[in-house]
């Protein structure tokens, strides 16, 4: 009895579904070459891990949302699997590492190509080995540390190429300098919530990639014209008077603002991380 044709394609279809679950790792022997640190040259210690034994590690305690712990464990269960002679760094190592660690750029695969440019902050908070004894003892809370991360996400390739860890009092527009000194490429486009509306921002952005950049930041509801906008409106201008005509959510599927959101839904924005220390 043959098979239907329509129940080969559903099971074929249901079959690359599954597929999609297949967990497959690979670790090159240039990586595995890579492991240990390098000899020293200098006064100090010699490290047993190179960074990049500690980046893989870190990467995927994040791609799994996993503790250090658990990352040790991970990573020493992929080992197994592998068959590879490698030590695993321990948790305490991996927090201590993880402090201060450079970790290599990745170039875009077409640096030419135009960037759609959208960029946004999250706070991360700082957890210490404090908060244990104060749930333990109930002792006074003290004042909780935060930190600011801005990110710049490019809309064409989904990649993050820009970022900047600031203390909690630095603005967005304060930080968007270091963040746009990143890029190494043409950016077309230009979202951002109104946190950075300003003359100072659109300036700096005309002045970094030129009087062709379109510029998608929502003005405040209060908003008014420029004094010379009978005469030489500008970009700004037309969107206040494209919203005071139309309504903010037309300007904002006009001008593509809404494509702002895949950044707020970013694993990195959308999740709250603790910066490296204890669990």
């Amino acid at each position: 009895m043959t098979r239907s044709p329509v129940k080969s394609i559903w099971s074929d279809y249901n079959e690359s579904l599954r597929k999609r679950g297949d967990l497959t790792v690979w670790i090159s022997d240039a990586a595995l070459g890579f492991w240990s640190a390098p000899p020293r040259t200098t006064r100090g210690g010699q490290r047993r891990y190179s960074d990049l034994a500690i980046e893989l590690c870190l990467t995927l305690g994040v791609v799994f949302k996993q503790p250090l712990r658990q990352t040790q464990g991970f990573m020493r269960s992929i080992a197994r699997l592998l068959g590879v002679e490698i030590a695993v760094p321990g948790f305490s190592t991996l927090s201590r590492r993880s402090n201060g660690l450079i970790l290599r750029p990745s170039p875009r695969a077409n640096s030419q190509a135009a960037i759609h440019l959208t960029v946004d902050s999250t706070g991360l908070k700082i957890f210490g080995e404090g908060e244990w004894l104060e749930e333990k003892h109930k002792n006074m809370a003290k004042r909780k540390s935060w930190r600011k991360l801005h990110l710049g996400l490019d809309l064409v390739s989904g990649e993050i190429i820009c970022s900047n860890l600031t203390t909690d009092d630095v603005g967005d527009a304060t930080a968007l300098p270091d963040l746009i000194d990143q890029i190494d490429g043409p950016v077309d486009l230009f979202l951002a919530d109104g946190a950075y509306d300003g003359s100072s921002t659109r300036d700096l952005l005309v002045k970094r990639f030129g009087a062709t950049l379109e510029v998608a930041i929502p003005p405040p509801k209060n908003a008014i014209f420029s004094s010379n906008m009978a005469e030489e409106p500008t970009p700004r201008d037309y969107q206040i008077a494209h919203i005071k005509t139309n309504g903010r959510l037309a300007w904002q599927k006009a001008s593509g603002y809404n494509r702002r959101s895949r950044i707020e839904t970013h694993p990195l924005i959308d999740t709250a991380y603790r910066l490296p220390g204890n669990e």
